[in-house]
């Protein structure tokens, strides 16, 4: 008897500790650690945020981006992105177009077991974010 009210202490204690799922939050900013199967540059600070205006922008590494997004459920999508116009390093432009590239493809968005943000394109490896702290 002893044992089996033990066991349910246990059970009801780890349930306790279960929070609630992971969800996209809108309006909150988002660090991307990965395109892809490659992690950024050094000192790279590539964001996301999702305004519940349906209207998406961030930093793309050298360029503050822009563009119209769709939300539905899992489903996660982008339509034509903008960008200013600066000149960087050869490799943060390069980084910058992968990324931006690979944001044209998302077709939707999970969350990891680690509890990151990952947009999957149709095929290949995802987009890989942390929320931004503060």
């Amino acid at each position: 008897m002893k044992r089996l009210v033990l066991a349910a202490l246990i059970g009801a204690g780890l349930m306790g500790c279960a929070g609630e799922p992971v969800q996209l939050q809108q309006n909150r900013s988002y660090i991307l650690e990965w395109i892809g199967e490659r992690p950024l540059m050094d000192y790279s600070h590539l964001t996301i945020t999702l305004g519940d205006d349906g209207r998406a922008y961030g930093n793309a590494g050298c360029n503050h981006w822009f563009a119209p997004y769709t939300l539905e459920g899992d489903r996660l999508s982008f339509g034509k992105i903008g960008s200013t116009r600066k000149l960087c390093a050869p490799a943060v432009m390069e980084q910058e177009t992968r990324f931006l590239q690979a944001l044209e493809k998302v077709e939707r968005w999970d969350v990891s077991p680690i509890e990151q943000m990952r947009f999957w394109p149709a095929q290949g490896k995802p987009l890989r974010w942390w929320l931004e702290e503060g």
